[in-house]
């Protein structure tokens, strides 16, 4: 690999997508590593929005490698574009691909549900569970589509069962964290939620779950504190209004003014 992908990949994991953008484009238009460049440049340029810029130099690197990372990343761009039809197609094909690859089932799955089309999404990830049974990946997202359905019971089991192979799993730790709560098990979620903060201790969606959960455990003060953690440099409070006064034992604040002055209250 050359030192100008290493420093693209550099960047894009740092957010810098337009520099990646650059550096790629620059390796990729020399001919060098066309494969990985036209990724990074394609990862970056899906990051801004620009699935359309996107499309030709996946589609021409996609057209002599057989790597399915790269079929998988123009089928998302072709998606974001709006060619269904055409991002189906090539989504449908790296789904094919044996050994079974996760990350195209999650892919497809994904754009189903982006297209309304949830039991299709998953029909598909219960098949590449059947195709794979071990991949903790596909756990995971066929959990995530059975909260999107509102069953609990289903999701709950996935989880555990992912988090029980892979406890360091973060989204598999959320997911079972969401789906115990959602079962009323606020005393195991809290617990999830606490451990899933101690990876990630700046993430507000999880702080505030954690809130919510504490708050149905009549833990009004450590609940509200977390809820205002949470809050801490948000530009939208609504969420977090509405955490507040979700639960039973929550606090209601009907002027706009109070609600922004209880969340932006210093917490320890």
């Amino acid at each position: 690999m050359s030192p100008a992908l290493g420093h693209a990949i550099v960047a894009l994991r740092a957010g810098r997508a337009a520099e990646a953008e650059r550096l790629a484009g620059d390796v990729l238009a020399r001919g060098e590593d066309p494969s990985l460049a036209a990724k990074i440049l394609g990862q970056a340029l899906l990051i801004q929005g620009r699935a359309d810029a996107a499309i030709n130099p996946l589609r021409q690197a996609a057209g002599g490698d057989d790597d399915p990372e790269l079929r998988i990343l123009l089928g998302r761009a072709l998606g974001d574009a709006g060619r269904e039809a055409e991002a189906l197609e090539v989504l449908n094909g790296v789904v094919t691909h044996r050994p079974p690859i996760p990350q195209a089932f999650l892919s497809l799955a994904d754009y189903l549900w982006k297209l309304r089309r949830l039991e299709e999404a998953v029909a598909l990830l219960e098949e590449g569970l059947k195709a794979a049974p071990d991949e903790v990946l596909l756990k995971i997202g066929l959990g995530y589509f059975h909260l999107k359905r509102q069953d609990h019971i289903k999701a709950r089991a996935l989880f555990s069962e992912a988090y029980s192979e892979a406890p360091t799993q973060h989204d598999a730790l959320v997911g079972l964290a969401t789906a115990s709560a959602l079962g009323g098990d606020f005393t195991l979620a809290a617990e999830l939620y606490l451990r899933a903060l101690g990876s990630r201790p700046n993430d507000a969606t999880t702080q505030m779950n954690l809130g919510k959960c504490l708050l149905e455990l009549g833990q009004r003060e450590a609940g509200e504190a977390a809820i205002r953690r949470a809050a801490r440099g948000a530009r939208q409070l609504t969420p977090f209004v509405n955490a507040l006064a979700d639960t039973a034992r929550g606090r209601l604040l009907v002027r706009p003014s109070a609600a922004r002055q209880f969340l932006r209250a210093e917490t320890p």
